[in-house]
């Protein structure tokens, strides 16, 4: 059955926006991050950046973080060992909810499985991050170490600081 005009305008006008979310995560050992140096996506190609991706149908973040680990380096994480570590309102583009999870406990040795998508896994010091890293995930990264849950990427217009910190910290 086909919409009238007036249905049609009312769709397009009282739609409501939509983001997008995705999860990251941020492996740690020894005061180091896991990251993957990105190839042939056709973004940021080169750059570095920790294992990602977006939600299925269904799934929780953190079902989604683990399968995201399990299907990019190869390694099985439990539930008990995801620990929280930022979300991040990332506007730039078509705008993204980048939700940052820590592990520390996990079984496997991190291998590349999607060698067509990522060159090379690196170990590297947290406070050492590389120049040429995924710009919101180095923020991200860096709001994490400062104990930081939220922030906006890129920052406001105003100035202000778009980070709020931990309750309690």
């Amino acid at each position: 059955m086909a919409m009238t005009l007036d249905e049609v305008m009312y769709a397009v006008h009282n739609r409501q926006f939509r983001v997008i979310a995705d999860v990251h995560l941020l492996l740690i050992a020894d005061g180091k991050v896991l990251l993957g140096q990105r190839a042939n996506t056709g973004y940021g190609d080169g750059a570095y950046h920790p294992p990602a991706g977006y939600l299925e149908a269904g799934e929780s973040v953190v079902e989604a973080l683990i399968r995201q680990a399990r299907d990019e380096i190869g390694i099985t994480i439990q539930l008990k060992d995801v620990s929280f570590a930022h979300v991040m309102h990332n506007s730039s583009e078509d705008g993204e909810i980048a939700l940052f999870f820590a592990v520390t406990t996990w079984a496997g040795e991190p291998v590349t499985m999607q060698p067509h998508k990522c060159s090379e896994l690196r170990w590297i010091p947290l406070h050492e991050l590389p120049p040429n890293m995924i710009d919101y995930t180095r923020v991200a990264v860096r709001h994490y170490m400062e104990g930081r849950a939220f922030s906006a990427y890129p920052a406001l217009r105003t100035g202000e600081n778009t980070s709020v910190g931990l309750i309690g910290g």
